[in-house]
């Protein structure tokens, strides 16, 4: 678990910075430009069966292209309707799509599984606006939820693999991830005409793309993998909510926007009583249900 919190706690900035500094920019670009900067960082790890076997390299290319690539030009997308305060609320349905997802591929139905999830849920909502509003803000609903069961169905696909492959470490694999979603954004930024985006950047947005690439993206996306392989499904649903009380408090502290600070600190506690729920749940199961400790 502390994979997912470091990688939270890097999201957190990132809705606001998206908000004030690349909202002009083409969704596609911005998302491609965060994606090239993390290929950089990582391009000197590549190696392994990630290289020799083509199959291998496929599904991850594969996974990051749904995972990265599509969820970053639907998530992006989403900053010309909503508010980054907003945004980070609506991410709150993630849970459900992991749980959901990773059973149907189980082909089984944990309860305990959803009522973690639904319990994050619940917390999240707290924090949550009482009206969806106008028609803009539900297109903008739309485009984060489609964006969230993106990164659902890659986060998990990628951990069923490297529990079926133990000994793929996750800094070889981590840049054909981050490849496959490279060539989804620069399809969607040709197709979108957004690469006169290149010449409009000004300082501040080339340092917020340098922490979105670098950090937000590149250690983020990075430890959050990692941490996905070692945590039940039940706990990396409840964690995906994480991000939604420390992205507030991020648009609170740092940004300037208001929020409710006791629906702030409900909200988290509840969430993360959850984690702590699945994380009891998983060390009681069975030997045979626990996950191996995979190389790095």
């Amino acid at each position: 678990m502390p994979y997912l919190l470091l990688a939270s706690l890097i999201w957190a900035f990132s809705f606001g910075i998206i908000k004030t500094s690349l909202a002009a920019l083409d969704p596609g670009f911005v998302g491609w430009a965060r994606l090239l900067l993390s290929v950089a960082l990582f391009a000197p790890f590549v190696g392994g069966p990630a290289l020799r076997e083509r199959p291998l390299a496929a599904q991850l290319l594969a996974t990051g292209a749904v995972q990265y690539g599509l969820m970053y030009v639907l998530y992006l997308s989403a900053y010309a309707h909503l508010g980054a305060h907003q945004i980070a609320l609506f991410t709150v349905f993630t849970p459900i799509y992991v749980v959901l997802w990773s059973d149907l591929r189980e082909r089984r139905i944990r309860p305990l599984g959803l009522l973690c999830a639904a319990l994050a849920v619940g917390g999240a909502a707290l924090l949550s606006e009482r009206d969806l509003g106008s028609g803009d803000l539900l297109r903008g609903f739309a485009l984060v939820q489609a964006a969230n069961l993106c990164f659902a169905v890659g986060q998990i696909e990628y951990r069923r693999l490297r529990i079926r492959r133990p000994e793929l470490r996750d800094r070889q694999a981590h840049v054909l991830l981050l490849v496959g979603g490279l060539v989804i954004t620069g399809i969607a930024t040709t197709l979108r005409g957004g690469w006169p985006g290149l010449a409009e950047l000004d300082a501040p947005a080339i340092a917020a793309l340098a922490y979105l690439g670098l950090i937000a993206s590149g250690v983020g996306f990075f430890a959050w993998n990692a941490g996905a392989v070692r945590t039940p499904p039940a706990t990396l649903a409840v964690m995906n909510n994480l991000k939604v009380p420390l992205g507030i408090a991020a648009a609170l502290l740092f940004f300037g926007e208001e929020t409710d600070l006791p629906r702030l600190l409900l909200g988290g506690s509840i969430m993360l009583g959850a984690a702590w729920l699945s994380q009891r749940a998983a060390r009681s199961a069975s030997p045979s249900a626990k996950l191996r400790e995979p190389p790095r």
